[in-house]
């Protein structure tokens, strides 16, 4: 009797779970996905530093932003929420700290060797069959990333 194959997403969900990845998991979404949930504006006075079970700790740089930010917790929670899985965050606790460093300089950016049609299109095949968006589109990147290293690296061995 042959088994059944598995999905990737399930497999990678429960090897998540059961290595205790998942939380740590939600806790990099949050930081990877802050400014563009929250905005610039907040995002230039407050950052992630935890999130504990549903408790979501910040860090904010000035009493003012503190009060500010407290007043706007249900909005955070339910933006944070709607944009990386409903149930994620429940509370926010709010911290005085200094705010770590912001992105990468814009000026890496060109060091990006662009995708051709054929690639995207190897691409999109490679990972139409998984269901998950979240992790559809996760596997796009690294597979997008891979590409792009090969490039850089076929480009560097032609010189």
């Amino acid at each position: 009797m042959a088994k059944r194959p598995v999905r990737l997403a399930q497999t990678l969900g429960r090897i998540l779970k059961s290595s205790g990845w998942e939380g740590r998991l939600s806790e990099y979404r949050i930081h990877g996905q802050w400014e563009r949930t929250v905005g610039p504006g907040i995002a230039a006075h407050a950052q992630p530093l935890s999130l504990r079970g549903r408790k979501l700790t910040l860090s904010v740089d000035s009493p003012a932003w503190m009060q500010q930010l407290s007043l706007m917790k249900p909005e955070i929670i339910e933006k944070l929420n709607r944009n990386l899985g409903a149930g994620l965050v429940s509370d926010i606790t709010l911290r005085i700290g200094e705010l770590a460093p912001r992105g990468r300089p814009v000026e890496k950016q060109p060091d990006r060797p662009e995708l051709d049609q054929e690639e995207r299109a190897k691409i999109d095949q490679y990972v139409a069959g998984i269901h998950d968006e979240e992790i559809r589109e996760a596997l796009r990147r690294v597979i997008e990333k891979d590409f792009r290293t090969k490039k850089r690296t076929d480009a560097g061995k032609k010189k």
